[in-house]
């Protein structure tokens, strides 16, 4: 007899209701049901007759929900109540076998994994796309010299090319931070039942093979209660967003007057409503505000589960809207960083006006003393000395005199103002993973080996 002899009030089932989200799992409810079915024919639970109706019936439910045909009622708690409600009004009584050895908690467990773990690889696959664009973009401009920046000061010159190849490496490190989702994802939680195992001779490595699993959950407590592969997605697309927003904050300064580096194509802009002379770049600053979107989604799931007494709680619900919001907003931001990049206008000669500005060869300068001699702390004074009576004159450093610099110190000669010609300050970054133009090459062919290895 059931404990209940009042009806739900309608706010508590409003509440209680996931089906406005959950919806969405249906692929994989479906998919898992079928293996479940014919797992539980290979194990004499049910008859190979009652198999063949069920999945005959799965397939009218998947067909109805593919078309958008699929006709939800009120008291459709969720995807999963739902899909067995319309299977069971198609085939009849033998629908209600096919809940048999599982229950919701392994249900949802196994539907959520399946989802993160689809996800997972689309991100994947969007990032290796980005990482293309950015290869491609970066030997188009492989050799344009630029303004590198400290504290969004002008510190050392270096090509365009260098600098776009830090977010490939950026990119490839979200990449495999999504590949660990995969790992996290690779044991079947169905089989586990409520909490403590099933009372049936089933087969769950049978249904784990027929869903790409690698193996089972060795335990069905942990199976039910842990989502630790939907923090571990949510915490690779918060990085990953973090990414993209300094792409996107970049791009909305490059593109800006006042740095007048880039251009975005219109159609990643937008027009003022009132002033006709903006070009906007929408889409870049969308990129910047987008991060603490899915950043919060993180925070907002590890605060679901802290301190979550096991097993399953209702509390866990809240990890779809979590989890599907910022699988929505990373696909699409990943999209558009894709877009836009690939779109872009870079200008040349605004590019090599900001890198010949002689400040940005004080390293250079001052390694050139270091080269003779001097300790780099002594070189470093030194040189400091020389740009405060060069900016204190309203004068660039190759325009004082030889008197000027033996003022501050016997060392300099003629060399300093070669080592002030453009191309030396670029050229003398030999090290590995430098910006000189041999480095960026084999910088280059590194990142091409890499997306050749993961395609």
């Amino acid at each position: 007899m059931s404990r209940f002899s009042l009806p739900p009030d309608p706010v508590f089932v409003t509440l209680n209701a996931s089906i406005g989200f959950d919806w969405r799992l249906y692929p994989y409810d479906v998919e898992q049901s079928r293996a479940h079915a014919k797992m539980l024919a290979a194990t004499g639970i049910i008859t190979d007759a009652d198999l063949d109706e069920l999945l005959n019936g799965l397939d009218r439910v998947r067909a109805e929900l593919d078309a958008n045909e699929f006709k939800f009622l009120d008291d459709d708690e969720d995807i999963h109540m739902a899909v067995e409600r319309r299977l069971t009004e198609i085939v009849g009584p033998v629908g209600g076998k096919l809940h048999t050895a599982r229950s919701r908690n392994d249900q949802v467990a196994t539907d959520m994994a399946m989802f993160t773990r689809a996800h997972a690889l689309r991100a994947i696959e969007a990032l290796q796309d980005l990482q293309t664009v950015i290869v491609r973009v970066a030997e188009a401009h492989l050799d344009w010299p630029m303004p590198g920046y400290t504290h969004l000061q002008r510190a050392q010159p270096v090509y365009l090319s260098h600098h776009l190849l830090a977010y490939f490496w950026m990119f490839r490190r979200d990449a495999s931070r999504f590949a660990l989702v995969l790992g996290g994802t690779s044991e079947l939680p169905l089989g586990a039942g409520a909490l403590a195992g099933v009372n049936f001779p089933t087969d769950r490595r049978l249904v784990a093979s027929e869903l790409g699993f690698a193996g089972v959950v060795p335990n069905s407590i942990d199976a039910v209660s842990n989502r630790d592969f939907v923090l571990d997605y949510l915490n690779a697309a918060a990085t990953c967003a973090t990414h993209l927003s300094r792409l996107g904050a970049e791009i909305v300064l490059w593109s800006s007057e006042e740095f007048g580096f880039c251009e975005v194509r219109d159609d990643w802009a937008s027009s003022s409503s009132i002033m006709p002379q903006k070009k906007n770049p929408d889409a870049a600053e969308l990129l910047r505000a987008k991060a603490p979107r899915i950043v919060s989604h993180l925070a907002g799931l590890h605060g679901v589960m802290h301190a979550l007494p096991l097993t399953y709680n209702k509390d866990m619900q809240e990890d779809k809207e979590h989890l599907f919001d910022t699988v929505d907003t990373l696909e699409l931001t990943l999209a558009a960083a894709r877009g836009m990049l690939e779109s872009m206008t870079f200008k040349r000669e605004r590019l090599a006006a900001a890198a010949t500005d002689e400040m940005l060869a004080a390293v250079d300068v001052a390694d050139m003393l270091v080269k003779r001699g001097v300790p780099f702390r002594q070189s470093h004074g030194i040189v400091a000395g020389l740009v405060r009576t060069a900016v204190e004159s309203g004068r660039v450093l190759s325009q004082l005199t030889r008197e000027e610099l033996a003022e501050h110190s016997d060392v300099l000669d003629d060399d300093f103002y070669a080592v002030l010609s453009q191309g030396t300050w670029l050229e003398s970054k030999e090290s590995e993973g430098g910006t000189s133009l041999a480095r960026v090459r084999e910088q280059l062919a590194h990142a091409k080996a890499a997306l050749d290895q993961t395609t």
